[in-house]
C-alpha cells in the first residue's frame, strides 16, 4: 500500500496489519536470502510494549567476508559500474517507485522497531527515502569529467570513476531514511554496497535490498549483514577489499571507524557523528509563537533521538520566563505519547529500555547540578510497559552543565539565557560539536553574521529542520567529517582518474 492510501488507515487497521506482518528477518548477500549456519540470533523488541518482534541473524566477520566479495565480484564485473547510465537511473526510479508501493511495509516494520508514530513514516521518512533514490538517480548522467587546455603535443582528461566497495554503516533513529542517505548515492555512482543496519533497527533493511533487485539491480551490489556493531561494523571498517565505509552513528564508535581504516588499508572515511545543537532565540524574533513551535519540533521531533535535535535553547534573557510559558502551553496542546500505530500519537517511546534509562539519568544529573525543571522529568504513568519518557525541559542551565554539553539522545531540553548576540554566538560555539544551530531574528545583518560566525555545518534562519536534497548534510568538530544528502556526496564515493596522451 502506498503512502497516501496507507496515510488514511485508522488505529485499528494499522494495528491489524501491524499484527499481519511478517518480516523478513535474514541477511542479502548476492542476491540470496542468508541465514547463520551456527544458529546465533539476537532479538528486536517493540520499546512500545517489550515484547519481542523477531529474532535476527547475528552476521559474523566470516559473512562480511562473503558479502564484500559478492560486492567485489559485482564491481569488477562491470555488470553495474559499466551498465548504461540512463539503465542505472531507471533502476533508481523504479525503487523509489517500490519504496511507495511498500510505504505501509516500511512505516509498519520501522514503527514498531524502534518506537516511531507510523503516521510520521508514512508522511516523513518513507517519501523521504523514495525521493533520495529519485534525486540520486538523476544525477547519474550528470557525473562529469573534464578536459584541460594543454600543451599542443598533449590531450589531457580527467574521469571521475567509482571507489568500488562502500560500506554503510547506519543507526537506529531513522533506520529507512539513513540507509536511503548512505546507499543511493554510493549507487548512483557504480559503486557495489554492503549495508550494516543498526542492531536495534534491522527489518527494513533486508526489503530495501530485496527492492533493489526487483527494480531490476543485480545481485551482489547492494548487500546487507545484520548483527553488532562490535563485530560486523568493525570487520567492514577493518577490511582489506573495502574501499569506504560511510557511518553514522556515536561520535564515539565515528572515531573508531577512522581508526580501523587508518589500520587497514586506509579506506575512505566519512562520518555524521553527534550534536548539541543551538536553537538561538532573540529578543528581536519576528513572531515567538512561531519560534516556540520550531523549538518544541526542535526537540521533542523523532523523540529527541536525531543528531541535530535542538537541545539548546539559548533564549534573550529579556524574554525567557515568557517563551517558557508559550513553551510549556505549546507542549501541553500538542505533543501526545502514545502507541506508535495510533494515528493521533506525535511522540512514542525510546528506542529500548537502556535508552530509556540513559534519558533518565541525565534528567538526575540535571537536577544535580541545579538545573530547574520546569516540565516532565519522568517516565510517563500508563506506560510502564514501554521505554517511554515524558518531554523534559530544564531552565537556569548553563553551558557548564552536563545536560548541556553532551548528547543526550532524548526529549530533554536546556533553556540557557543571554543579554548580546555575541554572547549568544560565544554560548553556541562552545560545544565539541558543530552539526546544526537555528537563529531567531528580523535582523538580517544579525542573522547573516551569527550564520557567518556559528561553528556548526547547517544553519536555518527563522526555521528549524527545514531541508532538501540540494543541502549538504554534516558538522563541524565532532560532529563529523563529509556530507550525506546533496551532488558533493558523490565526490565522496567516487574518485578522479588523470590520463595524460602524448600526440607526438
Amino acid at each position: 500500500m502506498n503512502a497516501k492510501n496507507a496515510s488514511a488507515l485508522s488505529y485499528d487497521e494499522f494495528r491489524r496489519y501491524a499484527a499481519a506482518l511478517k518480516p523478513e528477518t535474514r541477511m542479502f548477500i548476492d542476491g540470496e536470502l542468508v541465514d547463520t549456519d551456527s544458529g546465533a540470533r539476537f532479538e528486536t523488541v517493540n520499546p512500545a510494549n517489550g515484547q519481542v518482534l523477531a529474532t535476527v541473524p547475528a552476521g559474523s566477520s566470516e559473512h562480511v567476508d562473503l558479502a564484500v566479495v559478492s560486492a567485489r565480484k559485482a564491481f569488477k564485473s562491470g555488470v553495474w559500474a559499466h551498465m548504461e547510465p540512463r539503465a542505472r537511473m531507471e533502476v533508481l526510479y523504479r525503487l523509489a517507485n517500490l519504496i511507495d508501493e511498500h510505504a505501509l511495509d516500511f512505516a509498519l516494520l520501522d514503527s514498531l522497531d524502534v518506537g516511531k508514530p507510523v503516521l510520521e513514516m508514512l508522511t516523513g521518512d518513507v517519501p523521504a527515502a523514495a525521493l533520495t533514490f529519485q534525486y540520486f538517480g538523476e544525477t547519474i548522467d550528470k557525473i562529469e569529467g573534464v578536459v584541460t587546455n594543454t600543451a599542443s603535443d598533449a590531450f589531457h582528461y580527467i574521469l571521475r570513476q567509482p571507489l568500488g566497495v562502500v560500506a554503510c554503516v547506519t543507526p537506529w533513529n531513522y533506520p529507512l531514511l539513513m540507509n536511503a542517505w548512505k546507499v543511493a548515492p554510493a549507487l548512483a555512482a557504480g559503486n557495489s554496497v554492503v549495508l550494516k543496519p543498526a542492531e536495534l533497527s534491522p527489518l527494513s533493511s533486508t526489503l530495501l535490498a530485496h527492492l533493489f533487485v526487483e527494480a531490476g539491480g543485480p545481485p551482489g551490489v547492494f548487500n546487507v549483514v545484520h548483527g553488532a556493531g562490535s563485530t560486523v561494523g568493525k570487520a567492514l571498517a577493518l577490511h582489506m577489499d573495502v574501499d569506504k565505509i560511510s557511518f553514522t552513528g556515536s561520535t564515539a564508535v565515528g572515531k573508531l571507524m577512522m581508526v580501523y581504516a587508518g589500520q587497514s588499508n586506509l579506506k575512505r572515511v566519512t562520518v555524521e557523528t553527534g550534536g548539541k545543537s543551538p536553537q538561538i532565540i532573540t529578543a528581536q524574533v519576528p513572531d515567538l509563537d512561531v519560534a516556540v513551535t520550531y523549538a518544541v519540533n526542535g526537540i521533542y521531533g523523532n523523540k529527541g533521538e536525531m543528531c541535530s535535535a535542538g537541545s539548546r535553547i539559548l533564549v534573550d534573557v529579556n524574554i525567557r520566563d515568557e517563551f517558557i510559558e508559550r513553551f510549556k502551553a505549546k507542549v501541553g496542546a500538542t505533543v501526545r505519547l502514545g502507541d506508535p500505530l495510533d494515528p493521533a500519537t506525535t511522540m512514542g517511546p525510546l528506542v529500548s529500555r537502556s535508552q530509556q534509562q540513559k534519558v533518565l539519568s541525565y534528567i538526575d544529573i540535571g537536577r544535580k547540578e541545579g538545573a530547574e525543571l520546569v516540565l516532565g522529568g519522568n517516565s510517563p504513568e500508563g506506560f510502564d510497559a514501554g521505554s517511554y519518557v515524558t518531554p523534559t525541559l530544564f531552565s537556569r542551565v548553563n553551558n557548564q552543565m552536563q545536560i548541556a554539553k553532551e548528547e543526550i539522545f532524548g526529549p530533554v531540553g536546556a533553556v540557557l539565557t543571554f543579554s548580546a548576540i555575541d554572547e549568544a554566538v560565544a554560548i553556541a560555539n562552545d560545544s565539541a560539536f558543530g552539526l546544526a544551530a537555528g537563529i531567531w531574528t528580523s535582523d538580517v545583518n544579525a542573522a547573516h553574521k551569527m550564520a557567518r560566525d556559528i561553528d556548526a555545518g547547517v544553519i536555518w534562519v527563522n526555521c528549524f529542520d527545514h531541508g532538501d536534497m540540494t543541502q549538504p548534510w554534516g558538522g563541524f568538530k565532532q560532529s563529523g567529517t563529509g556530507r550525506d544528502k546533496c551532488l558533493e556526496t558523490l565526490l565522496t564515493v567516487t574518485q578522479t582518474k588523470s590520463v595524460w596522451m602524448h600526440l607526438g
